[in-house]
C-alpha cells in the first residue's frame, strides 16, 4: 500500500475503505459522519445524497479533513465531462468517476480539463456496475462475458489517461494483471459476510479476499452505514488490511 502523510510528520498507511454515504439528507449524514475518523476511511457521495444537498455538504466533509469521492458517475459529451470534472477539482474532491463507455474522447476531454490544474483529483473510469450480471448485459445488447467487457473498458479507460477504474473485485486480479500494479482499482460490492448479502449487489466480495485479489479501494456502504459501531468495524477492516 502507498503510504498517506496526514500532517507532515511519519507516514502511515492508507486506510481502502471507502465509505458509502448512502443517505437521503445532509443531517442524517453529518449526524453519521460525527461518529467517523478521516485516518479510517475516506467517504463517498453518490447522486442521491448529492441531489439532495448538493456542493455545500461536499466541501462541509472535505474541511472535515475526509478525502471526497464524487460518485455521479458522469457520461454525456466530452465538453460537458470535462467541465463538470473540472468543478469537481475546484471543489477539492479526491476522486470522481465517469463511464467508461462514453469513449475515449469523453475521458481524454476531463484529463485534458485537470491537466493545469494544482490539485487534480483521480480520474475513475466506471465498467460494469456490481448490480449487474451476464443476463442483463445481454439485454441491452452486450453480449461479451463480463470479464472480457470490464477489461475492454479498463483498458480503455488506461490509455485515455484515466488513473483507474470501478470494477468488481471479481474482476480485479484480471485488471491487475493486465493493467499493472499503479492502476487504480475501486471495487464497491465489498460485505463482510457475502453470505447474508440481501441487497442489490450481485458481483461480491468480502474484505479480505478483495484486497487479495489486488483492489485498490474498497467501497463499502450500509454494513458500515447501518452497524452498531462502524469505527470498530472500520478499525478491524484496516487491521486485516496491515494499516
Amino acid at each position: 500500500m502507498n503510504p498517506l502523510i496526514l500532517d507532515g510528520s511519519l507516514p502511515v498507511q492508507r486506510t481502502p475503505v471507502i465509505v458509502a454515504l448512502d443517505f437521503a439528507s445532509a443531517d442524517e449524514t453529518l449526524n453519521f459522519v460525527r461518529r467517523l475518523d478521516p485516518t479510517l476511511c475516506q467517504l463517498k457521495i453518490g447522486k442521491e445524497l448529492f441531489t439532495a444537498s448538493g456542493r455545500r455538504l461536499a466541501e462541509s466533509l472535505i474541511q472535515q479533513g475526509f478525502k471526497l469521492f464524487l460518485d455521479l458517475k458522469y457520461h454525456d459529451i466530452p465538453h460537458t465531462v470535462a467541465a463538470a470534472c473540472k468543478v469537481a477539482a475546484e471543489m477539492g474532491v479526491w476522486m470522481v468517476d465517469m463511464h467508461s463507455l462514453g469513449g475515449r474522447r469523453m475521458m481524454e476531454a476531463a484529463v485534458a480539463a485537470l491537466a493545469p490544474l494544482s490539485h487534480k483529483p483521480l480520474l475513475i473510469g466506471v465498467t460494469v456496475l456490481t448490480s449487474m450480471e451476464q443476463a442483463d448485459l445481454a439485454e441491452i445488447g452486450l453480449e461479451l462475458p463480463v470479464a472480457e467487457l470490464v477489461l475492454s473498458w479498463a483498458q480503455l479507460a488506461q490509455s485515455s489517461g484515466l488513473d483507474g477504474v470501478v470494477c468488481s473485485a471479481q474482476e480485479a486480479a484480471l485488471l491487475r494483471r493486465h493493467l499493472g500494479a499503479d492502476f487504480v482499482l475501486v471495487t464497491p460490492g465489498i460485505r463482510p459476510n457475502v453470505a447474508t448479502n440481501n441487497d442489490d449487489q450481485r458481483r461480491i466480495m468480502t474484505p479480505q479476499a478483495a484486497l487479495a485479489a489486488g483492489s485498490s479501494y474498497l467501497v463499502m456502504g450500509r454494513p458500515i452505514t447501518g452497524a452498531d459501531d462502524p469505527v470498530a468495524l472500520l478499525r478491524q477492516i484496516n487491521a486485516e488490511a496491515n494499516v
